[in-house]
Formats: C-alpha cells, structure tokens, sequence
C-alpha cells in the first residue's frame, strides 16, 4: 500500500510539472481555499487615507499605529499600500522631498485611533478628527476606500474629503452632484457582458442560467447580457434575482435551489457582490453538489471545497479579470521587507489568505515554523510568486493616482507662490479632487492610467479557469483575452495551449444546450412557447438539402440535381430516356419491327392471292388498306424510343393519331360492307348501287380528315414539347415528351374509341349472318381485343411516371395493333397458307369456283 501511494504521488508530482512547465502565462499559480474566517465575519473591511509631510518617518512609524490583527482578506492590501507607498518615497521625480504616508481606518479597526492620535503628536504635533479621517492643518487627506461599494458609500457620505474607490466600478457612487469628491480607479464593466456571450458563442454554450444581485447593476447587466444573447442566438434559461434582504432571500431560497439543480444549463453566470446573499446561495448550491461551470467577474476568484482530484479543463469557476501588468518588484519587496519598519506579524493569517500559493494544514505541526521574524524569511526561501487581486491592483494605481495629485497641487502651490491659509482646509480638498479627476498618468509597469475616461475606457479582460485539486489546492490558469477595441472576429483570444497543458489530450468542452444541434441533412423546427434555443431536428423535404448545422431552412436542389442520401448536398443527375441500347427500349424496338415484317408478309400474301375467294368476299381493297395502316401503327411506336427532340415529340401524337383513325375507320368500312352486303343486296335497290360503287369506302378519308382537324387544332392551341421528369427516377432526369394539352389527347383517343365502338357495333349485330367467308365474328373480336387495350391503357398511364409511362404508351399501340392483325388476317392466312382446300365458294349448279 505505502508503495501504491508513492507511486501515486510520483505520477501525479509528473503530471503538475508537465502542466506548470506548458503553461508559460505568468498568471498562472497556487492558491489556498478560503474556507472560513476565524472570527466569523464574510469580510472585515478597514479603509485607508493618505496623506504627505515634509520629512521622513521613523522606522518604526508603522509598528506603532498598526499593531493590531487584521484579517486576512485585507492582507494584500496592507502589502500593497507597504509597498506602493515605499516605491513612491524612493521616487526622486514624484513627490521629491516629500514622503507619502498612510494609516488605516474603519471597520473592526476603530482601536486604531488611540495609534494614529500617538503617530501624528509624533509627527506634527496636532491633529483633527473630521468623520474619522484625520488631516493636518495644511494639507488634505485621500481616502482609499473598498472593495464594498455599500461601506464606501455610506463613509462618503459622511466626508467630504478627495476618496477614491478601489473597489469593482460601481454606478452607485458616479452620481457627482451628490459625490463630486469620489473617483473610482476601476474601469467600468461596459464591455464585460459582450466579453462573457462571445466567450459562451465560442464553446456553444446556448442555453445558459444567470444570477444576479436584485440590484440596479444587476438589472443593467441583464439588459446587456440579454440584448447581447439574442444577437448571438443564445438563451437564458432562467434568471435568479438574488434580493439583497435576508429575511426576504430565506422565503425564496428553496426556489432558487430547485431552478438551478433542476436546469439543463450546465452554465451559470454570476453577477454580484460578494458577501451578500448572493454568495450565500452559491454556498448553498455548492453544498448542495451543483456541478455547473460558474463564468463570473474577479472578485469571486474562490475554489470550491472538492476532495475529488481532476484535470477536466473544464471542473472549476471561469473569471473575467481586468488586464493588469504584473508588478516584478513586487516579489523583491516581500522577500527584501525590513521587519523593523514594517509590521509583518502574518502567523494566524497568511493561512486563510486567498493568494499565497502554498498549503498547509491548520493541524500542521509545520506551523510552528510560522512566527512573526521568520514568515517572510520562510516565504522567500521557498520562492513563491505573489498574484495581485484585481481590487489589489486598484488600490495600487489608487495610491498612485493621489501621489500623482498632491504632487500636481504642490507644483501649482510653488507656481503661484502661494500658501494655504490653516483655516481653508475644505478649499484645499476641492482643489486636491478637481486635480484628481483629470490625472493621466503611466504608472510603473507601463499601464496608462487615464482618470478622465475611466467609464467609457476599452477595458481588456484575462479569462481565468480555476482547476481543483485534493485538500482545496487550485491552479489558476490564463484561458485567454477578450479586446473590445480589437475587430469582432479578433476580439476573443483562446490559449493554443489548453490542449499541451492537458497532457497531449483534446480537452472535452462540455455541452451546455436546450436541444442538440441539428446536423447536416436536417433543419430546425422551433417548439411552441419555448426559448428559440429549444427545437426539434427533422430531415429536409425530398430532394432538399443543408450542409451545415443548425439550418432554419433547407436548399432545394436545382432541377438537374438531386440530394443525396444524407441530404447533405447535391449531386448531378444523369440523363435517362427510353433508349434503344437498353434491354427494354431494345425489346419494344424489336417487337415494332417484327410486327411491321409479318404485317408486310400478310400483304404480300394476299397480294398473292388476291383472286381467292377469301381475299375476294372481304373486299381486298380494304384489307390492303388496313394493311398497310397497321405497318405505320407499328412504325410509329419507334418514334417513342430514343432522345426525344421537338419533331419526334409532335410526330409521335399526331402518327399515333391519324394511323390508328385509318385502321379504325377501315375496319369500321369493311364491318359496313358486310352488313351492306347481306341487308341491302335485292336486286334494284339503291343501296346495291351504293355496295358497287364503293360507297363504304368513303367513310375511311372522312373519319380521317375530322383526326387530322383535330389534330392541327391541338397542334395549333398547345403543341407537345419536352419535358424533363425529376420524379420518377432518384437521381435521374427523365428526359420525354409532354401531351401539352391533356383535354386535346384525351379527345383523340375519345375519337378512336367511338370509332371502334360503332365498329364493334356493327361488327357484333352482323356476326351471325349466312356466308362461308363472313369476317363479322373476327371484326367483333379485334375490337373488343382493341377497345380493352384502350380502356385498360388510361388508369394505368395516368398511375405511371417517366420511362414506364412511355412503355405503357408503346405497349398500347403494339398490342393494339398486334390485336387486329392477329384477329382479322391470322385466320385468313390460315386458310390461304393451311388449309387452300377451303377457300373455293360454290356457284347455284353446284360447282366449286376458285
């Protein structure tokens, strides 16, 4: 076991050295969770104030005014005014001559004042109290106030003195009819929310929770963040408005609990003070196990309290922070500190403190080490590197920004050559706050602190993500930057590095949406009375495609592509047609053929044979007729086959047409004469005249000459033309002929079926009348044969689409035709070819006749 747990601390002592080695951000480092003020307090806040005399302090100056405990999250800025004031006073080109000096004040430091009382009689020899601040006759003191806005505010309030808040900016305290003597150094978060969206927009995090303090800078924030939400199609699932009362939080907190343990948003933005109730319901969540990715500002840079051990990138806070440039002296100064001159008594502090990068337990017999000569001498032997808080930061610029104005007053009072009367302290302080609001100045590091524009200044962020680790250790790790001053597409910089900080792995960015994203294929249909974040994905329309995700609407494809399977994009169709290459046109172009070759060979026969009697009874004249009008019947099915043009698709309809009223019409004569034939046939009556004559003959050009006006009527209002059908055939376009007019084809074919309806008629009225060679059985059947060719053709033509409706087509006129030449001349040949025997008639006497 004791080896399975060295083991375990070697891997993992590998595994942080290869992180701290990739991360070269030199705002990367080590911090202690705050778990608990000893005293019991959220925060203990004192104030400080400033103010300049003509000689230098003693060395033991702040022993004797701070000697005192002060809690630890006002630690740093007790170092910070330490050495801000220290790297002022060695200045020789500001306030030269001059020491800067400071105290502080409020709070749970009102003890103080006995201190600051001694330090002044030291100094100066008299000193006034005004609303706790002291100043010296001929001078004015700075107030440094923060990092609450609510204390700031009600100490200003009460003074009238120049004080500069280093706290987050805050509208509350910008009101300069009522303030005109406090200054913030903070930049105004104006950019901060669109900081925040692009942020989000960049991970896809669309369906997001927000919290705020029910405050007026709460509600201003909403109305950023929403109205930049909506621009970048993001959407809040709820908003928690977190009321500053206690008393009135308590009745809700259940609520707030269930919304956010119950939400599917796994990203939560936190905008708010903290030490308010606001950071009691993130506790309570926290206790609760609500593991969401909490994007917040800098002041809520805490670790949760997690034992488990993780390097998901994304298992921790994410914080907004201003850019700051780090202060490299800073580090010298804390190892260098003269303990005499400064109290340096941190033994029950240095703890609990946010930002010293090291951890030790409070049972840790290691703290014996801990004693008020040896603490920074300990610091410094295990070098490590201090990371400034934001407020921090602040207060920094904050004492420069009153260093930079007493020293402007001094030049102004050496100029004019005037001095101060002791009794015009107030005028003093009006002057001293004028100069303060117009201070432009580069601070040490190189960063330009402009006092004029600090609400409307283009503020740069550092993103932050905190990662957890055993024992509430945490590294906080610079993700990135957000420029509003920079072009939109290049205002959000996320690190190159996350990924070989990670160990070589890709980071798992987890999902926070309402509905997942719709792929490519599909498109978005938004869900009634729901957030627009919150759809449901079906697949584009036939032949409709999209190539991206989350589409709205899909393409459709043009007519000479289709989509593909996925609908992702479109493909080219091949052309296709009834062609004479493929096994089907082929075979249609064969039967055509070979029904026209035995047509012919039955018109030779009975060319042949025309003095037979069979030829002779049945008028052989019509039977050529007919002949030869079912050769061009099946001749005219090839003009289906093969690539449609304009000329094939007009003669297709029109041969189809006159051909097939010719066959009709001829059969139509010839059922005419045999009815004539054996009806009208006693001797003087007009009608032999007519049966001589070749009267029935007539019927054939007419029937055809009303086919041919009905066909140049549909020729003439709506011709036949191509089409391309992208139908019926996936992935193909159809290329065939267009009736043009459906009412005008459906007449032609009307007129072809009345025509072979009379003939029918008459054919089945005369089928049973005396003769050897009476066709009026044959005629009967080949018109029942064509007229059910016909009639079945129409339901299924018009249930059939593309190539097959062409088939349909072709085989209609085939078997048509094939119909009334099997059924009138099959038998005939029969007989002629056969049987010869039987086609002899006998004359009155008996005889046969040949």
């Amino acid at each position: 076991m004791k080896k399975l747990c060295a083991f375990t601390i070697s891997f993992l002592s590998l595994k942080f050295s290869l992180i701290l080695c990739c991360l070269t951000e030199a705002s990367c480092f080590w911090r202690i969770k705050n778990s608990e003020d000893s005293d019991g307090d959220l925060q203990r806040e004192c104030h400080f104030y400033l103010w300049v005399i003509d000689k230098p302090i003693e060395d033991n100056f702040y022993n004797s005014v701070l000697n005192f405990r002060i809690s630890a999250s006002e630690y740093e800025f007790l170092l910070v005014m330490f050495f801000a004031t220290d790297e002022i006073n060695k200045n020789p080109y500001l306030l030269p001559n001059i020491t800067l000096i400071f105290s502080i004040v409020g709070g749970h430091c009102h003890d103080l004042l006995r201190g600051l009382d001694q330090s002044y009689t030291q100094i100066n020899g008299r000193v006034n109290f005004v609303n706790y601040f002291c100043y010296l006759d001929d001078s004015c003191n700075i107030g440094l106030t923060g990092p609450s806005w609510k204390k700031s505010l009600k100490l200003a309030m009460d003074s009238s003195i120049p004080m500069v808040f280093f706290g987050p900016f805050n509208p509350n305290l910008r009101d300069h009819d009522r303030l005109p003597h406090v200054h913030q150094v903070a930049p105004k978060d104006t950019h901060l929310s669109h900081g925040m969206v692009s942020l989000m927009f960049h991970f896809r995090w669309t369906w997001i929770g927000l919290v705020i303090s029910d405050d007026d800078q709460g509600i201003q924030f909403l109305s950023d963040l929403r109205e930049e939400s909506q621009r970048h199609g993001i959407c809040l699932a709820f908003v928690n408005m977190i009321p500053e009362n206690m008393q009135i939080y308590m009745t809700r907190a259940t609520i707030y609990d269930k919304q956010i343990m119950t939400s599917s948003a796994k990203v939560v933005i936190i905008y708010g003070e903290m030490n308010s109730t606001l950071e009691v319901s993130f506790r309570r969540w926290e206790d609760l196990g609500a593991r969401r990715i909490w994007i917040t500002t800098s002041q809520w840079d805490i670790i949760l309290n997690k034992k488990e051990f993780t390097l998901n990138l994304f298992h921790g806070p994410i914080t907004f922070a201003h850019h700051k440039v780090e202060i490299p002296k800073l580090r010298n100064f804390m190892q260098t500190m003269n303990t005499a001159k400064y109290p340096v008594d941190i033994s029950h502090t240095i703890l609990e403190w946010n930002y010293f990068n090291c951890s030790i337990s409070k049972n840790s017999s290691k703290m014996d080490l801990f004693t008020s000569n040896n603490t920074l001498e300990w610091t410094a032997l295990h070098n490590y590197d201090m990371a400034m808080s934001d407020e921090g930061y602040n207060l920094y610029n904050a004492v420069y920004v009153a260093a930079h104005t007493y020293h402007e007053h001094i030049l102004q009072q050496v100029e004019s050559q005037k001095k101060v009367e002791h009794n015009r302290y107030f005028t003093v302080c009006q002057q001293v706050s004028s100069l303060m609001k117009t201070r432009v100045f580069t601070n040490p590091v190189g960063e330009l602190v402009n006092m004029k524009h600090r609400e409307n200044q283009c503020t740069e962020y550092d993103i932050f993500i905190i990662w957890n680790f055993p024992q509430g250790l945490g590294l906080k790790l610079k993700i990135g930057s957000y420029i509003p001053c920079f072009p939109k597409s290049q205002q959000l910089h996320i690190s190159d590095d996350l990924e070989w900080a990670m160990g070589g792995t890709s980071p798992q960015v987890p999902s926070s949406v309402c509905s997942v994203a719709c792929t490519a294929g599909f498109r978005k249909i938004y869900q009634k009375e729901t957030a627009d974040c919150c759809f449901d994905c079906v697949q584009c329309p036939e032949n409709e495609v999209s190539n991206e995700t989350d589409i709205e609407q899909c393409v459709k494809c043009p007519d000479d592509k289709y989509a593909n399977i996925e609908q992702t994009y479109c493909l080219s169709r091949a052309v296709s047609f009834l062609a004479f290459e493929e096994p089907l046109g082929m075979a249609l172009g064969c039967m055509a053929l070979s029904f026209s070759a035995i047509t012919i060979l039955v018109l030779v026969t009975f060319v042949k044979y025309k003095n037979t009697p069979i030829v002779k009874a049945n008028n052989r004249i019509l039977s050529y007729i007919l002949l030869i009008s079912l050769v061009f019947c099946f001749l005219c099915s090839l003009l289906f086959i093969g690539h449609p043009d304009q000329v094939t698709c007009i003669l297709q309809q029109t041969t189809f047409g006159v051909f097939f009223t010719v066959s009709v019409s001829t059969v139509l004569a010839k059922t005419i004469t045999v009815v004539m034939a054996f009806k009208f046939t006693t001797p003087g009556r007009r009608m032999r005249g007519m049966l001589v004559t070749g009267a029935p003959k007539l019927v054939i050009p007419i029937c055809t000459l009303i086919q041919l006006v009905l066909c140049g009527i549909w020729l003439v209002t709506s011709p036949p033309f191509i089409d391309r059908d992208i139908q019926s055939e996936h992935g193909k376009v159809v290329i065939l002929c267009n009736k043009g007019s459906v009412i005008a084809f459906h007449i032609v074919l009307g007129y072809l079926g009345s025509l072979a309806l009379g003939s029918f008629t008459l054919a089945f009225l005369a089928r049973n009348l005396p003769d050897t060679f009476n066709e009026a059985k044959f005629l009967t059947f080949s018109m029942l044969v064509f007229c059910s060719v016909w009639i079945t053709f129409l339901p299924v033509y018009h249930s059939t689409r593309g190539k097959v409706m062409v088939v349909v087509e072709v085989f209609s006129i085939l078997a048509s035709s094939a119909g009334l030449l099997m059924c009138i001349f099959v038998p005939k040949c029969y007989v002629i070819l056969v049987r010869p025997d039987s086609n002899f008639t006998k004359n009155r006497k008996g005889k046969l006749l040949y």
